[in-house]
């Protein structure tokens, strides 16, 4: 029977061999997901994987990068998107 604070859908299951040879399942906390670019699906660079307690506590530079378009955006699609609003001028 697991423990009252294991049983809580937010833990994942994973099953482990002991040394003994059988099998035992341990708790673990679910890893964030990385923040992701609008336009092209990347992983964005410079945002932390933290949970949304953790995210309100930061500070507003280390939330995301500091540049047009950052925190949305990779570095690549901002610099595409900055040209084609310059040539569209």
């Amino acid at each position: 029977m697991p423990r009252p604070s294991e049983r809580s859908r937010s833990l994942r299951k994973v099953k482990r061999t002991t040394p003994g040879g059988s099998r035992t399942v341990h708790y673990k906390r679910r890893t964030k997901i990385s923040a992701k670019c609008s336009v092209c699906n990347k992983p964005l660079h410079g945002i932390p994987r933290v949970s949304k307690s953790e995210y309100s506590n930061t500070s507003k530079s280390r939330k995301r990068p500091e540049r047009p378009y950052g925190g949305s955006m990779c570095s690549s699609c901002m610099r595409r998107e900055i040209k084609n609003r310059v040539l569209k001028v």
